[in-house]
């Protein structure tokens, strides 16, 4: 059987049986119909040759437009090849005085019955709904009289529902007992399939022959055409899918045989089918299909009342067109139940043959339709995005909505999308000014770190509000400081300062602290401003603003010039003050940054918080990415590791930005305490450090880069990573080790390189800085370094001493203080001197937040010091701590350090289980036993005197280690006796 005429042996059968019965001298009527493209042509063929091989001689006629003006063209086209023609058409006179063409109908039946005295007849008349209107009553009435002739007339009629009502069919003033009937149904899918497979002939993948289906939409004729076009494609060069465009195929079946669909089904139904193509093209993906459908974009009713507007077309009639269109399988259901189209191919078919005006003004009707249904924003900006500029302000302001919509969903790409076509719009100076601030604050963020800067150099040229040109100009000066122009942000900021400020003194404080922040990048003009910035706080505090003070707290903090609880006390009172509206981001990153430094995590988050949250992520603002960092720093400081490496950007350079960033710094340290050096290797190696920008980032991320070279065995290349660290944030005066400790590890260099001199004498400095800090951090790490360098009694007092504050900090415990730093650090660093300004406070409190990330290597300082002095059981006890305490923070470098230590102290392989009930410690255990009595989390803290972060801590370990993930499971798994337990794993005496 052919292409097309799979799955029609019914009908074939029906017109063999049909022929029989007329060879009997029983005439009668089939009539095939079916939508367009059903192959009712190809059917009518097979019936003719069919009847052809009975005896049975075939009358042909194909009815087009063409010819509907004609009388009796389609008679004429069935009786021209017989005797007898040329009179019965007319060529004889009719009598005087009858009506033109009165006599004809007559004479042309006369003719149709001589022709069958010779023989049997089938008439094929193709596509009858074309004929015209005198050759459509001839062949009623034939139908009428060929009941008593061997004449059987098979015609075909297109059946398809259009938005346009049709005229009545052939036989609609017919009996039934006249006709026999049969509605051609579209391919099925499994039929269609075969065809596709036996088309090419020879193996095709699975993926390929549904889209081929798919796109053929159950019509022979379109599978017909686009295996034409197909037909050239070797199986080894099918791809996995068909293109989404016509341009891709060739020779162009395919975009014909839909043109010829289109023509078929009238203008009206052209127009709805083209509209709604337009529409389907506005969705890239099902999921944002279903967001605009669900969100004012409409399916059902709505999206057929959308249709009907948009093409001018009855909306009465639009349902029913979809409901058909779907039932043939041009249209599928969409999420949400939106009518589109079978196959992107066919929707770019339909789309192919208009014009790009026409579309455009297609998109321009269904934003108004939409805007005055209610639809989303983000709707009706979808349309606008593909029509011309409107040129009203209500599409301006649409398209603003979305942009502000997709900002707060953080989908970028959309945003920048709709403030580009706003700008297409016609809008005042002072609004456009805005739009293109915060278009190139996304573009910068987004597209590459140049992007914006046009943009943003565009926007403060032109006029607006002072507090707008404030933002454009902190935008500006943000993305040129982060360029390495440090010095020309500085001036943008100046100058705008001293040009349109005037009498705007809460303004000129924004733009004076957000100068100070940006000389962040540049040591020499970091200097300067902190200089002017301090002197002018000297005379007048209110000159500065809260959020200058706070940075001249934060200046102090690493200069090594305040504690920690003076400068928290001093914070905590700025943040209790009103604070200019620009201003408050300043100060809550300034704010959160000192409290990360102070240990003081939980208050350092929540600000960080309250800082994001004010901060509008589409304008580029430097407190934006400082808040960012200050949350990553917070999670390097717990030891979150999977958290710090969670985001992908921190695992490869960010494209147009040569320099390493913060986060890319920390996630380097977090590869290597994970065990994944061959990944810190690679990333580290992806950045030429040769001519980078001088920042604070770049600090860090040398200190970072020196902890790989440090654990893969290359003391002497870390020493010089931390050595540049340490000189480069000299130049920043930034001296304190609260940033980053480059003294502490260039000393443990120093030690592995076999220079005790230079180690001591870099560690006696870091404690006396970390003594002005006072916290327990910075401390405890500056004790247990000095006490390896020290090594002997001596060094064993100073690392228990590091144990014993870090300890406070890791537990939690509130239950008294430690001694005075200022005299342990007499005592300890061998009289070392401390001239730093104490503030007063001379005792360091815990700050009830972990430091296990210092507590774990003081222990396993404090351990190998016992060892040396021959302590080797309460060794064992405390690398064993480490090593657990190691596992529970996925620290696999101190861990594997720890249990190195134990073997080196003479312990032998543990067999206790890693995993599992017995696994747990005993903090653990009464933590996990209490959840499980369903006491919250703040409950437990209260019950035992702990912070709720330890708490936290513990039961993460707990669940780890129990294999559960939720609260509701404790109860069974704490009643496992060790049977899920792990391989040996841990050292044991």
């Amino acid at each position: 059987m052919s292409v097309a005429l799979r799955e029609r042996r019914e009908e074939l059968e029906l017109v063999a049986a049909e022929a029989e019965r007329a060879r009997a001298g029983a005439g009668r009527l089939v009539l095939l119909r079916g939508a367009t493209g059903t192959g009712r042509t190809a059917l009518l063929e097979a019936a003719a040759e069919q009847a052809e091989a009975a005896g049975m001689r075939v009358l042909r006629s194909r009815c087009s437009p063409d010819q509907t003006s004609v009388p009796f063209g389609a008679v004429f086209q069935l009786l021209a090849h017989g005797p007898g023609f040329d009179s019965a058409a007319g060529e004889e006179p009719d009598p005087p005085g009858t009506p033109p063409h009165r006599g004809r109908p007559a004479r042309l039946w006369r003719l149709l019955r001589s022709y069958a005295d010779d023989a049997p007849l089938l008439v094929a008349v193709d596509d009858v709904h074309l004929a015209d209107e005198s050759s459509r009553r001839w062949l009623v009435e034939a139908v009428r009289r060929i009941d008593r002739l061997p004449v059987l007339m098979v015609v075909t009629e297109r059946s398809q529902y259009d938005i346009d009502p049709p005229a009545d069919g052939l036989v609609h003033a017919l009996s039934p007992a006249l006709v026999r009937t049969r509605t051609l149904a579209p391919l099925s899918a499994g039929s269609a399939a075969e065809l596709v497979r036996s088309a090419l002939g020879r193996p095709v993948p699975a993926e390929w022959v549904d889209d081929c289906v798919r796109a053929g939409a159950g019509s022979p004729l379109l599978l017909r055409a686009l295996l034409d076009d197909l037909g050239g494609t070797a199986a080894e060069d099918a791809p996995a899918a068909l293109p989404d465009n016509c341009a891709a195929l060739y020779p162009g079946s395919y975009a014909a045989a839909v043109s010829w669909w289109l023509d078929s089904a009238g203008p009206t139904t052209t127009e709805v089918a083209r509209v709604l193509a337009a529409l389907d093209d506005d969705e890239e993906d099902d999921e944002k299909a279903e967001d605009s459908a669900s969100g004012g974009g409409g399916h059902g009713d709505a999206d057929a009342g959308l249709l009907a507007r948009m093409a001018g077309a009855d909306p009465a009639r639009v349902p029913g067109w979809l409901t058909a269109m779907t039932g043939l399988g041009l249209l599928r259901p969409g999420p949400g139940g939106r009518p589109r189209y079978a196959h992107p191919l066919l929707r770019d078919a339909v789309l192919s043959s208009w014009s790009g005006a026409l579309r455009q003004a297609a998109h321009h009707r269904a934003a108004e339709a939409m805007l005055r249904r209610g639809d989303r924003a983000e709707a009706v900006a979808g349309q606008l995005l593909r029509s011309a500029p409107v040129g009203e302000p209500w599409a301006t302001g649409v398209l603003l909505d979305a942009a502000d919509l997709a900002v707060r969903d953080d989908r970028s790409d959309d945003a920048l999308a709709f403030l580009r076509r706003a700008l297409d719009e016609p809008m005042p100076d002072a609004r456009r000014s805005v739009v293109l601030t915060e278009l190139g604050s996304l573009e910068y963020a987004t597209v590459r770190s140049t992007a914006g800067i046009p943009r943003l150099a565009e926007a403060m040229r032109l006029p607006g509000l002072p507090r707008d040109r404030v933002r454009a100009a902190v935008a500006l000066g943000t993305a040129l400081a982060r360029q390495g122009e440090a010095r020309t942000a500085i001036d943008v900021l100046r100058g705008l300062e001293n040009e349109h400020l005037t009498g705007h003194p809460d303004l000129v404080r924004t733009v004076q602290t957000a100068s100070a922040l940006l000389s962040d990048h540049d040591p020499a003009t970091r200097r300067e401003v902190y200089r002017w910035l301090r002197e002018t706080a000297e005379r007048s505090p209110r000159l500065v603003g809260t959020a200058g003070q706070a940075l001249l707290v934060r200046y102090e903090s690493t200069a090594g010039l305040t504690s920690a609880a003076s400068a928290m006390r001093r914070i905590r009172a700025l943040l209790a003050q009103p604070a200019d509206p620009l201003a408050e981001g300043f100060l809550l990153g300034t704010a959160a940054a000192v409290a990360q430094w102070a240990d003081q995590l939980d208050e350092a988050e929540r600000l960080v918080r309250r800082g994001l949250a004010g901060q509008r992520p589409s304008l580029l603002h430097p407190m934006h990415l400082a808040l960012q960092n200050v949350r990553v720093d917070i999670a390097a400081a717990r030891g979150a590791y999977a958290e710090l490496l969670a985001d992908p950007g921190a695992l490869s350079p960010v494209a147009g930005r040569p320099d390493p960033a913060n986060a890319q710094a920390h996630a380097l340290i977090a590869l290597v305490e994970t065990g994944r050096t061959e990944e810190a290797t690679a990333l580290a190696d992806g950045f030429d450090l040769q001519n980078p920008y001088d920042s604070w980032e770049l600090n860090r991320f040398l200190y970072a880069r020196g902890v790989l070279r440090a654990a893969t065995g290359d003391p002497a290349g870390a020493l010089g990573d931390f050595l540049e660290c340490g000189r480069h944030q000299s130049a920043r005066d930034v001296v304190s080790p609260v940033v980053t400790p480059w003294r502490t590890a260039s000393a443990e260099c120093h030690l592995a390189l076999g220079r005790p001199r230079q180690a001591l004498a870099l560690a006696e400095e870091e404690l006396r800085l970390a003594t002005v800090w006072n916290t327990p951090r910075v401390l405890g790490r500056a004790l247990r370094v000095l006490g390896t360098a020290t090594g002997g009694r001596r060094g064993l007092e100073l690392t228990d001493r590091a144990v014993r504050i870090l300890r406070q900090g890791a537990d939690g415990t509130s239950g008294g203080t430690w001694e005075p730093t200022r005299e342990a650090t007499r005592e300890s660093a061998r009289e070392a001197p401390s001239e730093a300004p104490s503030d007063g406070d001379g005792i360091a409190a815990p700050g009830g937040e972990p430091v296990e990330t210092e507590l774990i290597p003081a222990l396993i300082a404090q351990g190998r010091r016992l060892t040396a002095v021959g302590e080797r059981a309460r060794a064992r006890e405390t690398l064993r701590e480490a090593a657990e305490r190691a596992e529970r923070l996925g620290a696999v470098r101190m861990r594997e350090s720890a249990e190195a230590a134990l073997r080196e102290g003479g312990a032998r392989r543990a067999a206790t289980a890693r995993t599992g009930s017995g696994s747990l410690t005993a903090s653990e255990r009464r933590i996990a036993e209490l959840a499980a009595q369903s006491r919250t989390n703040m409950e437990i803290a209260e019950l035992l005197h702990l912070a709720r972060r330890t708490v936290e801590t513990h039961l993460t370990s707990a669940y780890r280690k129990l294999g559960i993930r939720r609260r509701a499971e404790l109860g069974a798994a704490l009643t496992d006796t060790g049977s899920r337990s792990g391989p040996p794993g841990g050292p044991q005496a």
